[in-house]
């Protein structure tokens, strides 16, 4: 199951500075913006950091939303593989981690069959 890539990666600012997001990851780090869906406006922000040329298209992003930074929240990696096969065998590895437990352990994780946890 090996990745291929990553499709996205959603981190939090502290609340009050989702606006500040755009100065830091365009102006600074040369970012470019990308559009999010029609009913997350002013709740996210989405930015390329690698593309197929359309904004819109394929490739890395990086999305920023408000909020805690503790476990129970959103942020998460996202993981390009190579088919739905190994798609679903790495749900399976990931929550048969969470089950076995351990410090390395995802606190949460979607039992497969049981929750979409996303589109393929």
């Amino acid at each position: 199951m090996p990745i291929t890539g990553i499709a996205h990666v959603n981190i939090t600012v502290h609340p009050g500075t989702l606006e500040d997001a755009d100065e830091f990851y365009i102006q600074t780090l040369g970012l470019i913006p990308a559009p999010v869906p029609e009913l997350q406006i002013g709740t996210i922000k989405w930015f390329l950091v690698s593309h197929s040329g359309a904004p819109e298209g394929p490739g890395q992003q990086l999305h920023v939303t408000e909020g805690p930074t503790d476990p129970e929240h959103s942020r998460h990696p996202c993981f390009k593989l190579g088919s739905r096969e190994e798609l679903e065998s790495m749900k399976k590895a990931i929550y048969d981690h969470h089950a076995t437990g351990g410090p390395s352990a995802p606190l949460s994780a979607d039992k497969p069959g049981e929750v979409d946890s996303g589109e393929y």
